[in-house]
């Protein structure tokens, strides 16, 4: 499934905390598809913004055209506008390719003593490093005060959403051409929180089906109030101001007030451009306004409160606060999984036991095989039973049909078996009177254990030395030079481990394992890893430990539990 797409429309930030750069991160931490068309470039950090690079008007709507024109767009958000010239070029694109929805954040547009007189040449702009001349959140005003009546005319009407904070909208809502009404109606100061819904209605005249004032600029105490001493600063709360179902004067309007606890914390650099590219990023996914809204907010909200604490400034938000990034690449769980420091040196022992090598080169005792092949025959039993286990516990049609695939491998593989053990002068009869060994009890029940216990994935990870190693191994021993082929009595077990139908099996569990690995969260990850080393160290050649103490494979030199222990049930030598 494609992801939903969102077109930025915006500035850039040199430090990543706000503008485009702080967009990217928050639709991709929403997982939504990030596309940009730049406004203009600013050289600015935590501390403050240092010059603006204006994109020429006829670029930045080459810009849009390629990407609509292409990749398409679900929701379209702006920020940083920079000038009259560009204002219009974007509401010329939206008309042209009928977008149909519009986030509009009116960032950087707090009215400061006058900028230089070259403020919309394109190239270089050099601004005072006056501490009234910062981004967004401390009052730089990089959209020029020409430009506001252009946003107002042709950007407003078509907007979906404007999300301005207290100064901004205060700055829509100045110029004299506004009519008449909206001037009474808007408070020159906030003292409780009906007047930011007073803003957003003023402001929603203006033409967009909904206005989110924010209010970050001025805290309110629990009983809705305005703070006046810092100490009085208890919460945040967001209006929202839109479009009903109708009917009723009341009906005609929604209201929500989305309340946060305070944050006592200077890491807002960019909340205004993440808090609108939350919103347009679940607007884009699917949801109805008051919940991306409602969703938005919070984000902002845990954004500041886990911030890294970066600059010197005003620092950014986390971004990512939600994003658990799994340890290993989607279809390389497996890889990832036998490639771990902890997992890595378990392996070793096991597809690289003394065991395993002596079949390679032909110099196991034979005895020992043959004690190998009737608990391997007994084992077989359980681990049919636990992928029988495994298909009763999955949850889904497909994963039932292929755990019974697996049970109905195990059974030909047993015929297999029997047959093989028939060379070595072993029968059936024999294989099933004989007492199963302590070790292979131990593996085949902690295995059976962790199917009661866990749930299927757990079962799978248990399972999974024996069905992985044995393939790891009969590849290895198959394409190893040193191999010895004509007269090994063990050639024949291998090149079976190498077949098609084995091969198949593997290729089966190993599908289910990376299908579902990519849906587990990091703790359950680790859990799963415990589950794999404790299984390979419980699931092999320390099972056919049964020589006397002086021929040297006594668990205790080798420092190995069970799929090693495995191996160990018989001498290698």
């Amino acid at each position: 499934m494609a992801p939903a797409r969102v077109l930025v429309i915006a500035g850039s930030d040199s430090s990543g905390g706000a503008g485009l750069e702080a967009d990217q991160k928050v639709i991709a931490a929403h997982g939504c598809y990030a596309m940009t068309a730049t406004t203009a470039l600013t050289a600015q950090n935590t501390k403050g913004v240092y010059g603006i690079h204006l994109v020429p008007p006829e670029f930045l709507k080459k810009q849009i055209d390629a990407v609509i024109e292409d990749v398409g767009v679900d929701v379209v958000k702006t920020g940083m506008l920079a000038s009259a010239e560009t204002i219009e070029v974007i509401a010329q694109a939206l008309e042209q390719h009928n977008v149909s929805t519009v986030v509009l954040d009116p960032v950087n547009i707090h009215p400061l003593p006058s900028l230089p007189s070259d403020s919309l040449a394109y190239g270089e702009l050099t601004l005072r490093c006056a501490a009234q001349v910062m981004i967004a959140t401390t009052g730089a005003q990089l959209l020029p005060p020409e430009a506001l009546h252009i946003l107002r005319a042709r950007l407003l009407p078509r907007a979906n959403i404007v999300t301005p904070n207290v100064p901004e909208a205060l700055l829509l809502l100045s110029d004299n051409s506004s009519s008449s009404h909206i001037a009474t109606t808007t408070p020159a100061a906030v003292s409780n929180v009906g007047d930011l819904e007073t803003l957003a209605r003023a402001i929603r005249r203006l033409g967009p089906k909904w206005v989110l004032v924010k209010g970050g600029h001025c805290p309110f105490r629990k009983d809705g109030t305005a703070a006046r001493a810092e100490n009085e600063r208890e919460l945040v709360v967001d209006v929202l101001v839109g479009e009903g179902d109708g009917g009723t004067e009341e009906a005609a309007e929604v209201v929500l007030r989305v309340e946060t606890e305070y944050c006592d914390s200077t890491n807002t650099h960019g909340t205004g451009c993440s808090l609108a590219s939350a919103i347009a990023s679940n607007l884009a996914k699917g949801m109805d306004m008051p919940a991306a809204v409602r969703a938005g907010c919070r984000y902002v909200h845990v954004g500041i409160r886990t911030a890294p604490g970066l600059g010197g400034g005003n620092g950014p938000l986390n971004h990512f606060h939600s994003v658990y990034a799994l340890p290993f690449s989607r279809g390389h769980f497996i890889d990832y999984l036998l490639e771990r420091p902890d997992v890595a040196p378990v392996w070793d022992r096991f597809v690289n036991h003394p065991f395993v090598l002596a079949m390679g080169d032909g110099t196991l005792p034979i005895e020992s095989f043959k004690g190998y092949l009737i608990q391997d025959y007994l084992y077989l039993t359980h681990f049919a039973r636990a992928n029988a286990l495994a298909s009763y516990k999955a949850g889904t049609m497909k994963d039932i049909a292929a755990s019974a695939a697996i049970v109905t491998h195990i059974f030909r593989e047993m015929e297999l078996h029997i047959g093989y053990c028939a060379g070595f002068g072993i029968s059936r009869e024999e294989m099933e009177k004989t007492e199963e060994k302590g070790a292979c009890t131990a593996y085949t029940r902690y295995v059976l254990d962790i199917g009661q216990s866990q749930d299927w994935l757990g079962l799978q990870v248990a399972m999974a030395p024996c069905l992985l190693g044995y393939g790891a191994i009969a590849r290895q021993l198959h394409a190893d030079p040193r191999s010895k082929r004509e007269g090994n009595l063990y050639w024949t077990w291998i090149e079976n481990y190498v077949a098609d139908d084995y091969t198949t099996a593997v290729k089966t569990g190993s599908e289910l394992l990376e299908r579902h690995a990519v849906l587990q969260s990091v703790p359950r990850i680790e859990e799963l890893v415990k589950i794999f080393i404790h299984a390979t160290k419980v699931s092999c050649w320390v099972y056919w430990l049964d020589v006397p103490l002086d021929a040297g494979w006594t668990l205790t030199r080798l420092g190995l539990q069970m799929e090693i222990a495995f191996w160990e049930m018989y001498s290698a030598s």
